[in-house]
């Protein structure tokens, strides 16, 4: 008997046409699978309890802490509502890369990554909202948790064409002003942009009283530079296009790149920032984990 086919490998997801089907198809892969189930405790709750004082709400008495103490406690809640989620998702021309090891682009990986997610948070009746930036916003979805939310948010990604630069700081800095509601903010990018501009604009998050969990989406050969013959290096966001022997360069290059990681890395840790590298032929599990996990440590 022939196993059934794992959506959470991009490789078999490649092959699914259309986006609700494949973030459905992660979601069940992922839930079905040997993770523990994220449906329990993932809202929201109360931060801690306080005793009753006269005049106080009795609708917020804790019942159950009354049955065993014999003494009123309210529930102070962090937030009236459930969890908000806002996903920012980068479509700027750099995420159109493909290697031949990926069997996405790193754009297509990051739709599939945010459509899961968004189905996953509103399968719990809690608010997502999308932005999808280069330099500019291109589009901006408002938080919703009404299940036919998920449609906007799809063809809002489908309809996304990267072909532009990116401008991560000042359009966090927006972002941040924007987002009026406090919750989550999950960034899906390459991160290819002035690491100094990128951190400041992720901490006004921060300031803002954000989560924030960062996805970095990268190709597995800008991490391997696998590259061995004379190789023609097309140029994206405007830069120009470089014939050169792949294998001169490739000492150069991964110290270079990993010191771009590293600043990257660096910068998130600082500033209480989740940080998460994803490669583009990794299962895409290991998005919903990353998410999940960071919720769960706050819930605890």
């Amino acid at each position: 008997m022939e196993n059934s086919p794992n959506y959470l490998d991009p490789r078999t997801l490649a092959s699914v046409q259309g986006l609700e089907l494949r973030a459905r198809l992660i979601v069940e892969g992922y839930v079905a699978g040997v993770h523990k189930s994220p449906y329990h405790g993932f809202s929201i709750e109360f931060a801690e309890h306080r005793e009753y004082v006269p005049g106080d709400d009795l609708r917020h008495v804790d019942w159950k802490v009354f049955g065993k103490t014999d003494k009123f406690y309210l529930k102070q809640y962090e937030d009236e509502t459930n969890l908000v989620c806002h996903l920012l998702l980068d479509t700027s021309e750099s995420m159109r890369y493909q290697s031949a090891l990926a069997p996405l682009s790193k754009l297509e990986y990051a739709k599939c990554a945010a459509a899961a997610l968004a189905y996953l948070i509103l399968q719990q009746q809690d608010s997502v909202g999308l932005a999808t930036f280069d330099r500019e916003i291109r589009a901006l979805v408002r938080p919703s948790s009404h299940s036919a939310h998920l449609k906007q948010l799809l063809h809002v990604m489908e309809e996304s064409v990267p072909q532009r630069k990116t401008a991560t700081g000042p359009i966090f800095h927006d972002l941040a002003e924007r987002l009026k509601k406090r919750g989550v903010v999950v960034v899906l990018s390459d991160l290819f942009d002035n690491v100094a501009s990128l951190v400041a604009g992720l901490k006004h998050f921060r300031h803002r009283r954000h989560e924030v969990i960062v996805l970095q989406i990268l190709d597995p050969a800008e991490l391997e530079f696998p590259f061995e013959r004379t190789t023609l290096f097309k140029g994206l966001e405007q830069l120009p296009e470089v014939l050169t022997d792949p294998r001169s360069l490739r000492q150069a290059y991964l110290a270079e790149f990993e010191k771009f990681l590293a600043a990257v890395r660096s910068g998130c840790r600082n500033n209480r920032i989740d940080y998460v590298q994803i490669r583009t032929d990794q299962s895409l599990d290991v998005a919903l984990s990353s998410y999940l996990a960071s919720r769960m440590t706050r819930m605890q």
